[in-house]
Parts: structure tokens; sequence; C-alpha cells
């Protein structure tokens, strides 16, 4: 078929690469429909295991071949076989599916049984790095979890998922989100508005994954009632949060006062997620930060894991993490 004018080069057309000790795997799939999302456009998916794992991949027909290096053949023939399943199933496939797979591949973790996953209502949040899987399996496991690390690596955004599988389930009543009010050196009483309108702007960001995670009008309805709660750090003072799901974000912008507030609000059938960013702390100079000190005084402790994630745990996009090691290195 003529491509568009216009259009790139199909695989088919790209410079084949050099690959020493090279297998040769041809995996074959039975519906082109399937096949045709599998590719992606313009073979972009093939184009991803390529340069992820050092392979010539393309297509042909209904089957799909691999050249390389046998593990890495075999890797990429597992992460096809596993995705291909989950179109035929009327899921949703992009490159993020493709790389989090892989990484799992990677890291010696097998791709059937090695990626966890959250499902809720509107979509299943699956780990894109060993490292979610690993946090994935701490908040089933613990209580309380720290989740630690650079900015897009997926802390937030998991701990809230978890949270909405658990408050769908039954297994807790309700969510409570948190967040200190302090950012960059802003203060609140320089905003305006009321109340609700100065912290809202700080709080946006755990509306935007809830809104991801769960239908917006369950949202809508369960912030109404009360089912879901999201508010500052100085609200939580002087109450027990029983029978729910607790998320701290931003948690290295705690003073040791509240951290130690926080945690102790913890009640009977809850759990507690504080996740946050050690190297971006934006309290007063002199101030120092409840988050590490937490982390270090609970170490050990039966019932609470911390989790740290890396720069190579950064899903947002490869641009992210190449930042973030920029300024990691220039410490």
């Amino acid at each position: 078929m003529a491509g568009f004018r216009g259009s790139p080069a199909p695989s088919s057309r790209r410079p084949v690469k050099a690959v020493a000790e090279a297998a040769r795997v041809v995996v074959p799939f039975e519906d082109n429909r399937v096949l045709t999302q599998l590719l992606g456009e313009y073979d972009s998916h093939l184009a991803l295991i390529e340069d992820r794992l050092g392979i010539n991949a393309h297509a042909h027909g209904n089957v799909i071949i691999l050249t390389g290096p046998p593990v890495a053949c075999a890797m990429a023939r597992d992460v096809l076989e596993k995705l291909y399943v989950r179109i035929s199933k009327g899921e949703s496939v992009g490159a993020g599916d493709f790389d989090g797979l892989i990484r799992h591949a990677r890291a010696e973790d097998t791709v059937s049984d090695g990626q966890a996953q959250v499902a809720t209502r509107r979509r299943v949040v699956k780990a894109r790095t060993p490292t979610q899987s690993t946090y994935i399996r701490a908040i089933d496991k613990h209580d309380l979890v720290f989740g630690l690390g650079p900015a897009g690596t997926g802390k937030t955004y998991i701990a809230v998922a978890f949270a909405a599988h658990c408050l769908e389930k039954g297994v807790v009543e309700r969510i409570i989100l948190s967040r200190p009010a302090v950012e960059a050196g802003e203060r609140l009483g320089f905003l305006p508005g009321d109340m609700r309108d100065k912290v809202d702007p700080y709080l946006r960001p755990l509306y935007d994954a809830l809104y991801d995670v769960l239908p917006p009008e369950k949202v809508e309805r369960d912030l109404e009632t009360g089912v879901i709660e999201i508010a500052p750090l100085a609200f939580m003072r002087g109450r027990t949060l029983s029978n729910a799901f607790v998320i701290l974000d931003e948690a290295q912008n705690t003073s040791s006062m509240q951290m130690k507030m926080f945690l102790t609000r913890l009640g009977e059938g809850s759990k507690m997620v504080i996740t946050g960013d050690p190297t971006q702390i934006d309290l007063p100079p002199g101030m120092k930060s409840g988050l590490e000190e937490a982390v270090h005084l609970l170490d050990g402790v039966e019932g609470i894991e911390a989790v740290r994630f890396n720069v190579a745990d950064v899903v947002r996009r490869d641009l992210v993490a190449k930042i973030v090691s920029a300024y990691d290195n220039a410490k």
C-alpha cells in the first residue's frame, strides 16, 4: 500500500544495524488488525524495541522478524506476545507499555509475572519499571510506605491509583490526599480568594491523578460527600484517620513536627503512603525536612517500607530523565 505523501518511510526501509552473533527469531500473529496496532504508527513500536534492546525488528506479512543477540530477541518476543494479548482483549497499548515491559525484562524480571499492576474502574495502571513493581507490592503488603525519588517516577500517581483500587474494592471507606502548602517560596496569604482558592493550586496534581484513574462523575460525587478528601497538611492536626487510604505528597516540605503529627494520624484499617523528593526541599533556610528523618527513624519497623526511585525510573519522558541526571551530576 502506498504511504501518505510526506510520511516517513516504513520500517522495512530503515538502515539495518550491524549485529554480531545474531539470532533470527520469527514471531507469527494471527490477527492482522491487532498486529497493526501492535506495530504502532509507521512501525514506531518496533523502532522503540530496536532502540531499547539493540536488535533489528521488521514486519513481513503477519510475522515480525527479530535479528540480534539471542537474549535480546527472546525479550523482544515476550514483550510483543504479551502486548498482542492485551490488544486482543481490547486494551489500548502505547509506547509506554513497551518501554515498561522492556525495563522489567532487562532487570531479569519475567515479563509475564514480574510486572505489577493496579486495576481501577477506568484503567489498569501497569508498572513501567522494576522499582514501580516493588512500590506497588510494598503498598499492597504494608500499612505505611514511603516513596522517595525524583519527579516523573510515578510515586504519587501509583499511590492515587492504589487508593482508588482500595476504595472501589471496599478495602477502605474513604481516600484522604494531602500536601504541605509550601511551594518554591510562595505564601498562601498573597494568593487571591478564600481558603479553598488559596490551597487548590497546591493540590492540583492530586486532582489530576484522581480524574485519570476514576470516572469524573464519581470523583465529583465523592468529593461532595467527603468520601474523597483533599486538604492541606495543616488540616490533619487532631484527627484520627481510620478505614482510609491516606496519601501525603511532596513530603520533603514537611518539618519534623509536621511529619510526626501526620504519621500519628494513622488509625485502624488504614493505609498510608508518603511520597517526596529529598532533593527538592522548599522549606525556609535552616529548617530540617521531616521526610528523610522519618525514613531513618522508622527503618526496620515491621509494617513499614521505604522504596527509593532513581533517574532510571523516570517514565515521564527521556528528556526528563536527562534533566534529572544533569542536576544530580552538578552537585
